[in-house]
């Protein structure tokens, strides 16, 4: 007997998207994993050492974590085609306040580190966490773009943008920990952090709009 057409089609859509969210699972949940022990690390690696930048990333470590977990729900509904739509407005939304709220802290911290002129004490362990992130943030972020664009989904794109931020964050942090470490130059770490507090609020905006990015919309 044959197949109808039509179930054919659902046939093969669902051969082709089944393994997909599996996979997005997976990164998400490497995601959340690795920002957990990533914050735990640099937040007690900052406190013992006095580096506000290093708190400043643990924290952006576990924004990271929240953002992980919204991705997770957006995923877990996703074949509910009805209400995708609504669904993924209100994820870009959360991850958008995670932008927001990320930006604000950056600024208010690396504001006040310049006041005070205040340097952190030198970090073997933080510029280590540094260096791993460099390894592991751009091979992660590149993952979730391809699922991201595989799935159709903005809110995974924008988790990926999230985890790019967060490779630069992690390039912002080792060149100010071994600038300050090498040659007590103070500023470097707060200013460095100024430059990227307009982009990542830039993301934040559009996700709080509902803005889906090109790549996945295409």
């Amino acid at each position: 007997m044959r197949m109808p057409l039509a179930s054919l089609a659902v046939a093969v859509r669902i051969d082709i998207t089944t393994p997909l969210p599996k996979s997005g699972f997976r990164k998400e949940y490497f995601t959340i994993a690795w920002n957990g022990l990533e914050g735990l690390v640099a937040v007690i690696a900052g406190v013992v050492a006095g580096s506000i930048s290093l708190v400043g990333f643990g924290i952006d470590s576990f924004i990271e974590v929240t953002s992980g977990l919204t991705l997770l729900w957006r995923m877990s509904v996703d074949t509910d085609v009805p209400g995708r739509e609504r669904n993924e407005k209100r994820a870009l939304k959360i991850v958008g306040i995670c932008f927001i709220g990320l930006a604000a802290y950056i600024a208010y911290e690396s504001a006040l580190d310049l006041w005070s002129r205040r340097a952190p004490e030198h970090s073997i362990p933080g510029i280590i966490l540094a260096c791993v992130s460099l390894i592991v943030m751009p091979l992660l972020s590149r993952a979730k773009r391809k699922v991201g664009r595989a799935l159709g989904s903005a809110a995974m794109h924008a988790d990926a943008k999230q985890t790019e931020f967060c490779t630069y964050l992690s390039a912002i942090l080792l060149a100010g920990l071994l600038l300050n470490t090498l040659f007590g130059v103070w500023w470097a770490d707060p200013v460095a952090a100024l430059i990227m507090v307009p982009i990542i609020a830039k993301e934040g905006i559009e996700g709080l709009q509902g803005k889906a990015c090109v790549e996945c919309s295409a």
